[in-house]
């Protein structure tokens, strides 16, 4: 990464001794952006670094930089298409948290057979994950834990691996994102000393904090609907809807030519499936030459898609913040998984400022996604995260 692409900042963290420390930097040299953010987040010691950088960066040494100045600390991330702050939205950096030890403790692994992960390796990863915490002593396990899960993004196994996942969290709490680019060209995780391709990493936290995991969307359904007639499923593509080429049937719904249909017309005009009476995303990634359209998420053949229609994007986060703030109280600090197309939306509609100051009220952190982690399921366009309550300023035992 070249520093033409990002200038230097400061890194930022909520004041006082009640708020979970983070930091963000826009430095484009590795070895800059590693010495900033260890400057901003040791003197908390943490039980370990969560953080979401720039696929942009020469991925091998921010890595080797990280290790460097983090001294032995645990780290874990993925690369994004964007970064969260509580300046905005960002591009070009990274963001990262620390986990302060007498508050989290803090154990991760990396998964790095997508295609063969079992039920009973889950569970001997998600114990060894849970032993891990546990012996570190900060809370009881049951009710005080949750989980991240962080995935190549172009992997195309989220389903597969989350469901298998859940199964074996057994009620633990959890969330995540897929790893993202600028470019659809190349997604990481990182996890054991270094960045990983076609891999997953989870992260187990243990807190004494009062905490929520929650996904929010913006989204109402419509009376279109379209059927799923073809499909390549292994490559989540969808050859036909309503036995027409895919990409021609879509462009008719929305009312533009097929040549128009981007990004940002995906944003604007998502589909949905629709199970247990909830409305779960199924977001367009691209137009392909024989006009099938690539999803960010699995698609079945014989499908129900009903079209979706926006409502104001901000106003729906905003009011499920506000509702987590009255049962937890100020925020510590919320970890969103922001899907990459509401990113699109913000722009569009020039929603920036009110963004920042949205993020920067509800102090959150974290990344624009590939496609988002809740309980399980692989999600498209929402925000899906975690609300930590502030801890308190003293314990029994301690000094004022």
């Amino acid at each position: 990464m070249t520093a033409s692409l990002a200038t230097p900042l400061v890194p930022t963290s909520p004041s006082g001794p009640d708020a979970i420390p983070f930091a963000h930097t826009c430095a484009g040299a590795p070895e800059e952006a590693a010495r900033q953010l260890a400057d901003r987040l040791l003197s908390c010691r943490p039980s370990g670094v969560l953080f979401f950088c720039s696929a942009e960066y020469d991925l091998d040494a921010l890595g080797q930089a990280l290790e460097r100045h983090f001294g032995g600390v645990p780290l874990c991330g993925c690369t994004t298409a964007g970064e969260l702050t509580t300046q905005g939205y960002a591009r070009g950096g990274v963001v990262a948290i620390g986990f302060p030890d007498r508050d989290f403790a803090f154990a991760h692994a990396v998964i790095d057979d997508l295609d063969n992960v079992s039920l009973p390796a889950a569970q001997t990863l998600v114990d060894t994950l849970l032993g891990e915490c546990q012996a570190a002593r900060v809370a009881p396990l049951k009710g005080h834990s949750f989980a991240v899960t962080l995935l190549d993004g172009l992997s195309a196994s989220e389903e597969q691996v989350l469901a298998t996942l859940n199964a074996a969290l057994a009620g633990i709490p959890h969330f995540g994102g897929s790893a993202g680019d600028d470019k659809l060209a190349g997604t990481h995780v990182y996890g054991g000393g270094r960045f990983h391709s076609a891999a997953a990493a989870v992260v187990m936290l243990n807190t004494r904090l009062d905490f929520e995991v929650f996904s929010t969307h913006h989204l109402r359904p419509r009376s279109e609907k379209l059927v799923v007639t073809a499909v390549d499923r292994e490559r989540r593509r969808v050859l036909e809807l309503n036995a027409e080429p895919a990409a021609l049937e879509y462009a008719r719904l929305v009312g533009v030519p097929v040549e128009a249909l981007d990004a940002e017309v995906f944003a604007r005009h998502p589909l949905a499936v629709k199970l247990n009476e909830r409305s779960y995303v199924r977001a367009i990634q691209r137009v392909n030459p024989d006009h099938s359209l690539s999803f960010y998420c699995a698609v079945e053949n014989g499908i129900v898609l009903t079209a979706m229609a926006p409502t104001p994007l901000l106003g729906g986060l905003e009011a499920g913040l506000e509702t987590l703030a009255e049962r937890l109280g100020e925020p510590g600090l919320v970890i969103g998984c922001d899907c990459c197309l509401r990113r699109l939306e913000v722009n569009q509609d020039s929603l920036l400022p009110q963004a920042r100051s949205l993020l920067s009220r509800y102090r959150v952190v974290g990344f624009n996604t590939y496609g988002e982690h809740y309980d399980g399921l692989h999600l498209n366009q929402t925000f899906t995260g975690v609300y930590l309550g502030r801890p308190p300023r003293t314990r029994p035992g301690e000094q004022a």
